[in-house]
């Protein structure tokens, strides 16, 4: 076997395509229809636009409309498009892609095992170091193990096999290393403002000090590699 891709299915990809920006289109449609008894209300929030929009010549209140709901709909499908994970795997080689950003590859030698943690694809080292954690939308686990096995790399479809080592983290818990208690509370702070990206940089920061995190909501849990 030289190659297996694992991604959600064609049909999921289909619909929001299309989809999303239908109903943009349809929204924005329905926006120029009530523009001018929105703009008429004294109490309607957002009057400032209406009253903008009703008060553009025809065609082009229809046109601006029409657009702006199209756009919105594009912009679904860029977010729904970052939820998409595409797993490709050789006997070499695991590569994780995304449509908007550069893929992660990882050699065989390196990957130990790979589970699921809820709606993460998560891919440990030789010493249970993370080297991947991956959020996707619509991966099948059954696929995911047959490709994984087929290939002979480890699956773990219990889930997590470090999962009882954990420990939930409060400031100022002992053993951790030097440095890491700080970029947990970093991370605290970014988990509860919804900085996701900021979260995932500190993630890797801990991981470079030999400390492996988990959350469930806004609470952390560490282990050490």
């Amino acid at each position: 076997m030289d190659k297996t891709v694992v991604g959600g299915p064609a049909w999921e990809s289909w619909l929001w395509r299309i989809g999303f920006p239908v109903l943009g289109l349809g929204a924005g449609g329905l926006v120029r229809w009530g523009a001018d008894w929105v703009a008429s209300l004294p109490w309607a929030p957002l009057q400032g636009p209406f009253e903008v929009l009703a008060s553009l010549p025809e065609p082009w209140t229809t046109i601006v409309a029409l657009a702006l709901g199209g756009a919105a709909g594009l912009y679904l499908v860029y977010e729904a498009e970052k939820e998409s994970l595409t797993v490709t795997l050789d006997r070499d080689l695991v590569t994780l892609t995304r449509f908007d950003s550069a893929p992660v590859e990882l050699p065989r030698a390196s990957v130990a095992v790979g589970f699921l943690d809820g709606k993460q694809l998560v891919l440990l080292g030789r010493a249970g170091e993370e080297l991947a954690r991956e959020k996707h939308s619509g991966l099948d686990p059954e696929r995911l193990r047959a490709a994984f096995t087929a290939h002979g790399y480890r699956w773990h479809a219990e889930g997590d096999p470090y999962r009882e080592d954990y420990r939930r983290w409060v400031p100022g818990v002992p053993d951790l290393p030097a440095g890491a208690d700080a970029v947990l509370k970093a991370r605290e702070q970014a988990l509860r403002k919804g900085e996701h990206d900021d979260a995932a940089e500190l993630r890797t920061e801990l991981g470079k000090l030999g400390v492996v995190v988990r959350e469930e909501q806004h609470r952390q849990y560490w282990r050490r590699v």
